[in-house]
């Protein structure tokens, strides 16, 4: 296994701040990386240290096993791809991925052939004399690529690329990136605030927090088993529950709501007994009307509120009974639940396996008080 990027200890203050915390990780060679948080977390900041903007207050960082403290970022073997592109709007395409090749010396055949090349490689061939006026946001998208992999960077680093793009085309370019990096086989390190970019078409996904990583993980792991609360919330979309727990005379866990609702949980959580834990449930594990359900299944009666119809993405806002928190049901997509209608009353459910249990922090509690 080639390591691509290597970061050990690396910290980044500004003054009294913080900005990126303690933060140690490897990239393999040829994979997709995201680094996925809110604005504010660091996740630019790390980029711009390891692009070379930005000098570390502490910590290494290495490509491909070479220590880049002291290197100036035009020496370095990566190149950044910003949100707004910077394509040069009086140069045409040709001369945009030509530019720095050209700035470092190269002339004649080889330039062209290079170029022409990455044209084909990013679906553009053919398009070298356009404008950059004539191209849309996803050709211009794919130019702003191509201009850095031309230089055949150990790691091409994209600074929130999709941001600028419109809904739809956000989308299709997800496919376009990741079929993209698949095809050139470069190292992509990826920033972005948006999960489903990141879980779309990464390798491995580090969740940010705060300066520091949360988890590190496949996406389908980030999902799947979540490490803390707040990857749960960020990663995807979760039912979240303010839980006591309680612990019968056989040992095994509940949880108790606020409004008195008791639910069993499973007993691969090995938890103290606490006044202060969050529950969260997918809304796709959650059956509808759940017919003959185990023993041990969570069931409840719940009031329709909203049918929320987002095509195959549709889902239920019900209230359970005797409360006022909202919980987000999927819809099957078979459409056998189709009559559902607002204020009708349901039942819904779920297995203990389905849920997952954390303590919350100081900060959490506090945050859920005011």
């Amino acid at each position: 296994m080639q390591i691509a990027l290597s970061v050990k200890d690396l910290t980044k203050q500004f003054g009294d701040f913080t900005a990126v915390k303690d933060l140690t990780y490897d990239v393999e060679d040829g994979k997709f990386f995201s680094i996925l948080g809110p604005s504010g977390c660091g996740k630019t900041t790390l980029l711009r240290m390891i692009a070379g903007f930005y000098k570390p207050t502490t910590g290494s960082i290495e490509i491909q096993g070479k220590d880049m403290l002291g290197i100036e970022p035009n020496k370095r073997p990566v190149n950044l791809v910003f949100q707004h592109l910077a394509l040069f709007p009086m140069m045409n395409v040709f001369e945009n991925i030509a530019f720095g090749l050209k700035r470092r010396g190269e002339k004649g055949p080889g330039v062209e052939k290079k170029v022409n090349d990455m044209l084909e490689r990013v679906g553009l061939p053919d398009s070298g004399p356009k404008k950059i006026s004539q191209l849309s946001g996803g050709q211009k998208q794919r130019i702003a690529i191509a201009r850095c992999l031309v230089l055949e960077p150990t790691v091409l680093l994209l600074d929130e690329p999709l941001g600028a793009l419109d809904a739809k085309l956000r989308e299709h370019m997800k496919v376009e990136l990741k079929k993209l990096q698949v095809k050139v086989g470069t190292t992509f390190v990826y920033i972005t605030h948006d999960q489903s970019e990141a879980m779309v078409m990464s390798d491995y996904v580090a969740v940010m927090n705060k300066g520091s990583f949360e988890q590190l993980d496949t996406p389908q792991n980030l999902y799947s088993n979540p490490t803390s609360s707040f990857v749960a919330q960020f990663v995807g979309e979760n039912n979240k529950f303010n839980v006591a727990l309680q612990k019968d005379e056989s040992g095994k866990f509940f949880a108790k709501t606020k409004n008195g609702g008791l639910y069993t949980l499973s007993d691969s959580f090995k938890l103290q007994d606490s006044e202060s834990f969050d529950m969260f449930v997918r809304p796709e594990a959650i059956i509808i009307n759940p017919a003959n359900p185990k023993p041990e299944f969570n069931v409840i009666n719940a009031d329709v509120k909203a049918i929320l119809f987002d095509g195959g993405n549709s889902r239920l806002l019900v209230t359970p009974e005797k409360t006022d928190e909202e919980i987000i049901v999927s819809l099957p997509q078979n459409r056998q639940f189709d009559y559902i209608k607002a204020k009708d009353s349901i039942k819904i459910g779920w297995d203990p396996e389905a849920a997952v249990c954390f303590n919350k922090t100081k900060e959490q509690i506090y945050d859920d008080e005011i």
